[in-house]
């Protein structure tokens, strides 16, 4: 049967309207009322769909299609096409009775004509059962209005359901007539919920949609965020400027917030728009590139006379009309962001430049350029704004000025308007010089990679031409911008904005793009021979501030490599703050190519939190991978690709391999696969052979995929990266234990040579767990689960749990860790095969649960195909014979269950079968159990 989707966040609505629909032996009268866009009309035609399957028989009171005076002549011609539609035996002495009515109209019988109507329509819906319905109340002409209000409040039809749908008249005239006094209930459509926006987002795409995309959508559309017309208008705007992509089978934002618009077409833009859309479009122009402020607008008026007058009488109609908020300092801003985007989109007519030119003049002529940069540093905007169109005799002091009264309180204002400056003053110039490293301090010290990788432009005329000492500005410029790129996954030779030869000038640059490759960012280089500290070192700062020293640099390259290296550079840095736990942190971050966890862990107090760059959001995803939040972990990854590589750049390689690492262990291998795809063959690293291996055995190349493995695991150790390898030999004694005996014994062998060689947390857990594997040692095993528990890596204290399944004395309470473990992290096919194997090998059952599908009751089935028909939780309540609440607890346990958080998303895992790849569902709630760590094992002892 052909239906249309269901009605997202109305279900009580529609519960509503259909139960006032419905035959009733009263006269029952209900207006529903809500902003432009809430969903009224679709909350009628669900209502009337609803009643009429019941065999209720629904009418439209037509008013629209009158074309005789208004009032209540207009009235009778819908009552009459009302009785025509009703076709009961009455029907032509009830027209004669109308129309005898309206023709004494003219000598004041119009309360005699309202009288009939009711009277006629009683006697109609005594006859032939049917509800009235009217929608779009607020464009009905007044005396039409007035005439309907009277009827309904005087002259009822009694047995007649009448409902009615409007916006509220909050400042209608005095005396206007509103329907909201003839209804005995009055129904307010309030915005929609956040979980309700994410449904429709979901239901409007037919995909489940990034929680990113998610929020930014809400935040574009400001107060109008739970308005599904709003919601529907970005999203179609969405796709007409492919402003989407499709990454792990959610849709994700593919550009910035600031292109999130409403179409042309929307009814919040055309209310904007009615007067004109000049100033309109000029304002949104204006507050886009800079903050203007009431007071601005007036002193604009001598300069551009014309202009400036309509834009204040347009500012005075949208602040009346709530488009445009104001501040207590001042401030103008658009209520809805996506509203402003929409009208920048539009073909300004005036020349915006010239108003920020007058903004700046009115100002700096009064002050100075350099007292009204200090006095008003958001002047500064308006001078990048300008461009040309003012002079760098006023532009420089201004910005300047500005930039270092916004550097205290304001660093992104500050940091453009240091490049706006840079772009105005001469290179190679030591005042140049000296703004050009001021500028990449700040944005190191505020954790602003992005602004630091914009001044690519100044750095790069620097050194095509240098020029006279600067006391290391360039210097200290040049290798901040090495740094930033790191922290964005770009390799500074790799980026077109800086070239090799030009930027290989600074010997630290080099040790920069050799410590990328050893962390998975570009390719893998050797350490360069002469990095060794320039004698004037001292004038960059060394060892304090975020820029990593010499040393401190050698020793992040040490911690892939081996224990005797890193010793050496962990000597070279002459600090006793860096202890032990550090280093150890250290080397567990770089296992996973987390520059940003092991610059945390060599600077200490001096690192700067980038949470918004690539390594900042890998360096969560890690946290997050470790800790069993592995959803967490995919969003993250998702939104590297989209920062990085979603259009076909770099992207996050690492990022890749550990997305491509959770599919494989969930089971699906073909996201897995797609992740790895994007991995050039060229990367060489422990983390990406690692997912590599995992995905073609799974995928049924057994052979293939272990061939592989040693030749990863060879390249990786031949170019120095011994950190993670030890994650690739344990996969191998796993696969191999059974069918290949020898290989996994080499691997063991490879393990004990590996940690002889590195000497860390990861390679001596990796060490005592294939031990357990091959030669039984519980105790190791033991001891690697306390090791684990203590980091907090939930999927090795899984590989533990599933060794001391098979080796303890006692292997139950280890299946139920595991099983538990298996749960948390949704693992596939993967963990079940081996979880089951190990209760095979000790002829124990396995803990008691259910898979997602095989637990799934029949009702739960019935359940889960209502929903997928578009039954609302009402009409499911009435199938069922239920309530609407147990509706909603059975939706929201089934939600639980299954990881699903949405209708859309619950329907889309049953019909894909994705289902059937969840884990087991212990008996013991994951928060009943010993929680990772707690103990030294699921019996909370370690003497067994």
């Amino acid at each position: 049967m052909e239906r249309r989707a269901s009605l997202v966040g109305r279900d009580h609505q529609v519960g509503v309207v259909a139960d006032a629909l419905r035959p009733a032996g009263t006269a029952r009268t209900l207006l529903v009322t809500g902003e432009a866009g809430a969903g009224k009309t679709a909350v009628l035609d669900e209502a009337r769909y609803t009643v009429v399957q019941e065999g209720t028989k629904v009418l439209r009171l037509s008013w629209e299609t009158a074309t005789g005076p208004t009032g209540a002549a207009t009235l009778a011609d819908a009552v009459c096409g009302v009785l025509a539609e009703v076709q009961d035996g009455r029907l032509p002495a009830h027209i004669t009775a109308v129309r005898r009515a309206q023709s004494r109209c003219g000598d004041g019988g119009e309360l005699t004509l309202l009288s009939t109507l009711g009277e006629t329509l009683a006697d109609a819906a005594r006859r032939v059962p049917f509800a009235l319905v009217l929608d779009g109340a607020e464009r009905m002409h007044p005396p039409t209005a007035s005439a309907l209000q009277l009827m309904l409040r005087v002259f009822r039809p009694a047995g007649l359901p009448v409902v009615m749908a409007g916006r509220p008249l909050f400042r209608g005239p005095a005396g206007a007539p509103d329907l909201a006094t003839a209804a005995d209930r009055v129904l307010d459509l309030p915005p929609l919920r956040p979980e309700d926006v994410g449904e429709l987002v979901g239901q409007r795409l037919g995909r489940p949609a990034e929680p990113a995309l998610l929020a930014a959508v809400r935040r574009s559309l400001g107060p109008l965020a739970g308005n599904p017309a709003a919601v529907l208008s970005v999203l179609t705007a969405l796709d007409e400027d492919d402003g989407l992509v499709d990454l792990d089978g959610r849709a994700c934002l593919a550009g910035t917030e600031d292109d999130l618009r409403l179409t042309v077409d929307a009814e919040p833009l055309r209310r904007v728009t009615a007067g004109g859309t000049d100033a309109a479009v000029v304002l949104a122009g204006l507050l886009h590139r800079a903050e203007l402020r009431l007071e601005d607008l007036h002193p604009l008026i001598p300069a551009c006379a014309v202009l400036a007058a309509d834009l204040c009488r347009t500012v005075d109609r949208l602040v009346r009309e709530g488009a445009l908020t104001i501040d207590g300092d001042g401030r103008l801003a658009f209520a809805v962001p996506a509203l402003a985007a929409a009208l920048r989109t539009l073909p300004p007519r005036r020349d915006v430049r010239a108003l920020h030119v007058a903004v700046v003049r009115t100002v700096a002529e009064r002050l100075g350029p350099a007292t009204a940069g200090a006095c008003h540093p958001l002047l500064a905007d308006h001078v990048a704004a300008a461009g040309p169109a003012l002079n760098d005799g006023v532009a420089v002091p201004l910005l300047l000025a500005a930039a270092a009264k916004d550097a205290r309180s304001y660093h992104p204002r500050a940091a453009r308007a240091y490049l706006s400056a840079l772009r105005r003053l001469p290179p190679n110039y030591p005042a140049t010089l000296g703004v050009l490293r001021e500028a990449a301090e700040l944005g190191l010290g505020c954790g602003d990679h992005a602004h630091v990788l914009a001044l690519a432009e100044p750095i790069l005329a620097g050194l095509r031409d240098p020029g006279p000492t600067d006391g290391g500005g360039l210097e200290f410029a040049t290798h901040a911008w090495g740094l930033s790129a790191l922290h964005e996954h770009r390799s500074p030779y790799d980026d077109g904005a800086v070239a090799r030869e030009v930027f290989a000038r600074m010997p630290r640059a080099a040790v920069l793009a050799a410590l990328g490759g050893r962390y998975g960012i570009g390719p893998l280089t050797p350490w360069p021979s002469s990095a060794e500290p320039a004698p004037d070192s001292d004038r960059l700062h060394d060892g304090h501030g975020p820029l990593p020293s010499w040393a401190e640099l050698r020793t992040l390259a040490a911690a892939v490599g081996g224990h005797e290296e890193l010793a050496r550079a962990v000597h070279g840095l002459q600090r006793e703050e860096v202890c032990e736990a550090a280093i150890g942190r250290m080397c567990d971050a770089a296992a996973y190519g987390d520059l940003a966890g092991a610059l945390e862990s060599v600077l200490g107090e001096r690192y700067v939190p980038a949470g918004h760059s690539a390594a900042g959001r890998y360096h969560a995803m890690v946290r997050d991978y470790l800790a069993g939040r592995w959803d967490d972990a995919l969003s993250a990854a998702r939104g590297i690709e989209r920062r990085g590589g979603a259009r076909g750049g770099p992207g996050g390689q690492l990022a890749r391999a550990l997305a491509a690492e959770i599919h494989c262990l969930r089971g699906d291998l073909v996201r897995a696969r797609e992740w790895l795809d994007r991995i050039p063959g060229t990367v060489v690293h422990p983390l990406v052979a690692r997912a590599r291996l995992g995905v073609r055995y799974w995928s049924g190349q057994q052979d293939a995929a272990l061939e592989e493995a040693w030749h990863d695991v060879r390249r990786a150790r031949d170019s120095g990266l011994l950190a993670g390898a030890e994650r690739v030999l344990l996969r191998i004694v796993e696969f191999a234990e059974e069918t290949r005996p020898r290989q996994a014994r080499q691997a063991l062998e490879q393990l004990a040579a590996l940690y002889a060689e590195a000497d860390t947390a990861l390679t001596r857990e990796a060490l005592l767990v294939a031990r357990g594997m091959l030669d039984r040692d519980a105790d190791g095993a033991h001891e690697a689960y306390r090791s684990a528990g203590r980091r907090g890596d939930r999927h090795m204290m899984l590989y533990c749990c599933q060794v001391l399944a098979e080796v303890d004395d006692d292997p139950q309470p280890w299946l139920a860790e595991a099983a538990r473990h298996t749960h948390l992290l949704s693992l596939g096919r993967p963990g079940r095969v081996l979880l089951g194997r190990s209760a095979l090998r000790r002829n124990v059952p396995l803990p008691r649960g259910r898979s997602a599908r095989e637990g799934l009751s029949e009702a739960d089935v019935q359940l889960i195909g209502m929903v997928g028909e578009g039954g609302t939780n009402r009409q499911i309540a009435a199938r069922l014979a239920c309530s609407e609440k147990t509706v909603e607890q059975r939706l929201a346990r089934l939600f639980q269950r299954t990881g699903r958080r949405s209708r859309v998303e619950l329907v889309a895992a049953w019909l894909d079968g994705s289902l059937a790849g969840l884990g087991p569902v212990p008996d013991v709630p994951p928060g009943g159990a010993a929680g990772p760590g707690a103990g030294s094992g699921p019996a909370g002892g370690c003497g067994r």
